[in-house]
């Protein structure tokens, strides 16, 4: 593959690492604010790092809110990472009374009940049901410190554990969200990426 690969410039990211793991896999990534593009490309990463008001400020900004709403309903290929995850579902406990791109009905929560909070580091992922996607099971890097409990329904859905299960990552057709950092988490998030431009190399 070398075709490119639009990746949304939330202004909350740091876009380096993504873009060299999307190197690795061997597309071009190229950062936009084009809402055309956001709504209508064949696949589209949604990255994001710091704060759920902060990046929804800096898309409502761009107008590119109504533009990647649009996009996911339509269930076409998206990539979220990490805080592009988060801003996938309603709310979240970050920045109360700021609405997300509500793709899911849910809320967001603050860790509870840990160690530490942020949670940095390794941990093993379970993906249910174990019917064959795009998601596996292994291990993936973490740097967080809220995350998504319930489990949208009619999603295959990855699990994680930290002070209780949470949701590490969600899976339906050609769009994956992952609260972990697929860029950073080895040969296994490598080879993640790569199945997903796989899936949707002919969406």
């Amino acid at each position: 593959m070398s075709d490119t690969l639009p990746v949304v410039h939330t202004g909350t990211a740091n876009l380096a690492s993504v873009f060299a793991a999307l190197r690795r896999a061997g597309v071009t990534p190229q950062d936009t604010l084009d809402a055309v593009v956001i709504e209508h490309a064949p696949r589209l990463v949604l990255p994001g790092v710091g704060a759920f008001g902060a990046a929804m400020q800096n898309l409502h900004e761009a107008d590119l809110i109504e533009p990647l709403r649009r996009r996911l309903r339509a269930g076409r290929a998206t990539f979220a990472i990490c805080l592009g995850m988060q801003i996938l579902c309603a709310s979240s406990e970050e920045t109360p009374g700021i609405e997300g791109l509500g793709l899911f009905d849910l809320p967001v929560t603050r860790f509870r009940n840990t160690p530490r909070i942020p949670q940095f580091g390794w941990a093993p992922v379970e993906v249910s049901p174990t019917t064959q996607g795009i998601l596996c099971d292994g291990y993936a890097y973490f740097a967080h410190s809220y995350r998504l409990i319930e489990q949208p329904q009619g999603w295959r859905c990855a699990i994680s554990e930290y002070g209780g299960p949470f949701v590490a990552a969600l899976e339906k057709d050609g769009i994956v969200a992952c609260q972990f950092h697929p860029e950073l988490s080895g040969e296994w998030g490598h080879e993640l990426i790569c199945r997903w431009l796989e899936h949707t190399h002919n969406d």
